[in-house]
């Protein structure tokens, strides 16, 4: 194995904002302790990423886009890493195949954690340069720590894909009460005018390039939920028949619930003739007050038919947002898990506990321009056949999410703290 190791005494990470480069790669290895050698090591399916591969693979992406080109001298940590570790960048080469990075048990966890290391003592010997103030490398600096947050998301998402399906039900770790005595289920409608919005970013801080070119998008009148749906009101969906009720579904959703055999959300397991829920904290009852979670578009669709409502446009949400609560269940609660509404002025829930479907398909705006080279492949190949979700959930990192953040995945996807939030004309 061509391995360069990092030194034994590494150089002093930098302080200030460049700390939280630093912050996020280590908050990544935490996340993954609680798991053993042989739980990181596992692809659940083919949308899952095992935890070992999200470990080296945002490395891959700093060593990549930021050390390789921009570091005087850098030489590869091993020549055979940037094929086991591409995801999806045809500009970079060939790729090992997504749906078989389970068979990835070479490199071995141990050599992931000294591809890390190396990688970060170089990104410290980069901030020691100087070179990293610059404003291009900045930017691809930041585009790496945004993108390794969404792989701690995806981290934890894709190791409850794989407890799921184990006859053990294994915890990922024993998970704190929430203790929320002023939950509160009571559902208020907010009205919003209609009119001409500016939608997206306005530029002064990140933000992906999806989130542009700020535009105007005409909104009519409506009337928004100031929470998300419950597990209470799903299971009256579920004993109402809705899943066995074809004209509340969409075609393609209904074709997908019958081949699929769905009779109630992703991680519900039904046991001597109740329903409980399979989370980050093992088999537990389900909590009828906390939002309901891992639905697809077809299903959060079905549902608003079924209660008389329907799904936000994404420039409804964004528009909405402005009047929502930002003290929301995120990743920074370490709760990891959805829970009630608490008793917020505003709109509540709107940035944690489950991204929202909404019924807008993912496209470019108007005027929207990919970046140059590799970069541009990050977002922009995926505008078709896939719906916006926005928000952020118990999973998401804190400081990840904004109101013009676009969350985008196909409308028969679950495996993601999915929920939805209803909304009616007005």
């Amino acid at each position: 194995m061509n391995f360069h190791r990092p030194p034994d005494t590494p150089l002093s990470p930098p302080t200030g904002l460049d700390a939280r480069i630093f912050a996020t790669r280590q908050q990544s290895v935490a996340l993954a302790d609680p798991l053993s050698a042989e739980d990181q090591c596992v692809q659940a399916m083919d949308d899952a990423s095992p935890t070992k591969w999200h470990l080296a693979h945002t490395t891959w992406f700093f060593e990549t886009f930021v050390l390789k080109p921009h570091l005087d001298g850098y030489r590869l940590f091993d020549e055979r890493f940037p094929y086991c570790f591409n995801s999806y960048y045809e500009a970079e080469g060939e790729r090992h195949p997504r749906a078989r990075r389970g068979m990835l048990t070479r490199p071995t966890h141990d050599e992931v954690m000294d591809y890390r290391a190396y990688v970060d003592e170089s990104l410290t010997r980069l901030y020691a340069s100087g070179k990293a103030q610059e404003k291009p490398i900045a930017t691809l600096l930041e585009i790496g720590l945004n993108h390794e947050q969404q792989h701690q998301e995806l981290l934890l998402t894709d190791i409850l894909a794989l407890f799921a399906q184990s006859p053990l039900r294994p915890a990922y770790r024993t998970l704190a009460d929430p203790k929320l005595a002023d939950a509160s289920p009571t559902t208020q409608w907010m009205a919003f005018d209609g009119g001409i919005a500016e939608i997206g970013h306005a530029g002064g801080s990140f933000s992906f390039d999806n989130e542009l070119p700020r535009h105007r998008a005409l909104i009519h009148p409506f009337k928004m939920a100031d929470r998300l749906v419950t597990n209470g009101e799903w299971l009256d969906f579920m004993q109402a028949d809705g899943y066995r009720t074809a004209n509340l579904w969409l075609a393609d959703g209904w074709a997908m619930a019958q081949r699929e055999g769905w009779r109630a959300p992703l991680y519900y397991v039904e046991q001597d003739g109740q329903w409980l829920q399979m989370g980050l904290g093992g088999l537990q009852a389900i909590d009828r007050e906390a939002p309901v979670s891992h639905v697809s578009y077809y299903e959060a669709d079905a549902y608003a038919r079924f209660a008389g409502k329907r799904l936000p446009t994404e420039f409804e949400w964004e528009v909405a947002s402005a009047q929502a609560a930002r003290d929301c269940n995120d990743l920074g609660s370490d709760l990891l898990r959805p829970t009630p509404a608490r008793q917020q002025q505003g709109l509540r829930q709107m940035f944690g506990d489950c991204w929202e479907w909404t019924q807008s398909a993912y496209l470019q705006y108007p005027g929207y321009v990919p970046p140059a080279g590799a970069i541009g492949e990050y977002n922009g190949k995926f505008m078709v056949s896939q719906m916006v979700l926005r928000g952020a959930s118990c999973a998401t990192p804190r400081d990840h999410s904004r109101s013009t953040y676009r969350n985008f995945f196909y409308p028969w996807q679950r495996w993601q703290f999915m929920g939805l939030r209803l909304v009616e004309d007005a």
